[in-house]
């Protein structure tokens, strides 16, 4: 889809959004958007157009994002949070899963994995991860399923990647359903095939920190039909989903509008036409920003080689990992503690985060919900305490890469 903005509002806006841009204070930050100007000429364009709620723009984009994944279909939501809620209520109202059964998961992963299993009256069951992944350690998943087990939900954290293959097989061996959270992994592939592929369902997020954005946004992944309608249907209230005439009988309803007709209990979490038109200007750049962070965590992987005595990267010399941000384990015999080196990074504008919600079944919020554990968790709880990240985005400069690394120095050398 073009804009059809006039060249003169389009010059306007490009040295308006070129002066705003170069006063932006330095910072070497984790989330902030990729944007150019032609992203401002999309989302005008569709100002103007007032179409600025689910429409045409919204199909554009769940077509050519389904297409770079790989899937059939492609359903936009309000965020990739609703998304999980959206894909776990799907696989109920199919049928494939009911209240009371359990869902696997990583334990150490964002908030938003584990939330929507309870607040549908599913049951979590926390498996640990690999030290070396960050995912879900695919060798433990075996051991943690019980007859109530119905589906896997594995998470590439950061873009990085578990073994989808041993995932896949003991799903199919055990009859589980797979569904895939990417929210942190547009791009990301295993063996050559991009995860988000995988699964029955997988989601996307949008955010504003995310490899790609469109502010807030997300988008559900799935090559069955019934699921795909399913998901349409609920997204928007419940409505029947017709190809039929404007008016239709069912039930007690005679030549009823079909836009006014329930066939479900649904939700409000569709798309504005605004975020999707920022959505198709991202898309066609997301290849180059994925290339561009994982060329800056190849230099953060040179810069602790310098200091392999305290700290252990992460990277995967097999698959196409794509670095939401940038992974650091502090070893526990380091002289420092992560907060002290957290600290002195904020003080000189580095932006730190610690590994999303650490080891998920320990957060106050969620210790006391209905969830089942297998084994120790004590990977999980080392990430809890020893991993933070910094951003390894796209705009970080060359110069910008080399303060990081006579800060780390600095540090070092007052601290070792």
């Amino acid at each position: 889809m073009q804009d059809n903005l006039p060249k003169s509002i389009k010059d306007n806006i490009k040295l308006e959004f070129e002066l705003r841009s170069s006063n932006n204070e330095k910072f070497v930050g984790v989330g902030y958007p990729c944007f150019d100007e032609n992203e401002l000429y999309s989302a005008i364009d569709c100002l103007l157009d007032l179409r600025i709620s689910q429409g045409s723009r919204t199909n554009l984009f769940e077509n050519e994002f389904s297409n770079y994944i790989g899937t059939k279909y492609g359903v936009a939501t309000n965020s990739g949070s609703s998304a999980n809620l959206l894909a776990l209520s799907t696989l109920i109202e199919a049928g494939d899963i009911q209240v009371g059964d359990e869902v696997i998961v990583p334990a150490a992963t964002f908030a938003t994995v584990s939330a929507p299993i309870y607040q549908l009256g599913l049951i979590p069951v926390y498996v640990d991860v690999n030290v070396e992944t960050l995912c879900i350690d695919t060798s433990l998943i075996t051991s943690a399923i019980s007859d109530k087990t119905k589906l896997i939900m594995p998470v590439p954290t950061l873009g990085f990647l578990p073994n989808m293959n041993s995932i896949m097989n003991i799903a199919k061996e055990n009859k589980l359903f797979i569904l895939e959270d990417c929210c942190e992994a547009h791009g990301s592939e295993f063996e050559g095939k991009k995860v988000g592929s995988f699964g029955d369902l997988s989601t996307f997020s949008f955010f504003v920190a995310h490899n790609i954005t469109t502010g807030e946004g997300g988008m559900i992944m799935s090559s069955n039909e019934k699921y795909e309608q399913i998901l349409r249907s609920k997204r928007e209230f419940g409505r029947i989903q017709s190809n039929q005439e404007r008016y239709l009988s069912i039930g007690k309803l005679i030549d009823y509008d079909t836009r006014y007709i329930f066939s479900m209990l649904g939700y409000n979490f569709r798309m504005t036409d605004i975020a999707a038109s920022l959505g198709l200007v991202q898309l066609k750049k997301l290849d180059e920003i994925n290339q561009s962070r994982i060329t800056n965590a190849k230099f953060y992987d040179n810069m602790l080689k310098n200091f392999g005595n305290y700290f252990s990267s992460y990277k995967d010399n097999v698959n196409y990992v794509t670095y939401y941000g940038y992974p650091i384990l502090i070893k526990e015999s380091a002289p420092f503690s992560r907060l002290e080196l957290c600290l002195f990074l904020e003080k000189n504008s580095i932006e730190t985060r610690p590994m999303m919600a650490g080891c998920l079944p320990d957060q106050p919020g969620y210790e006391n919900l209905n969830h089942r554990i297998s084994g120790d968790l004590s990977v999980s709880r080392l990430i809890r305490d020893q991993v933070f990240f910094i951003g390894c985005h796209p705009h970080i400069s060359k110069e910008d890469l080399d303060y990081v690394e006579s800060v780390f120095t600095n540090f070092l050398n007052k601290n070792t």
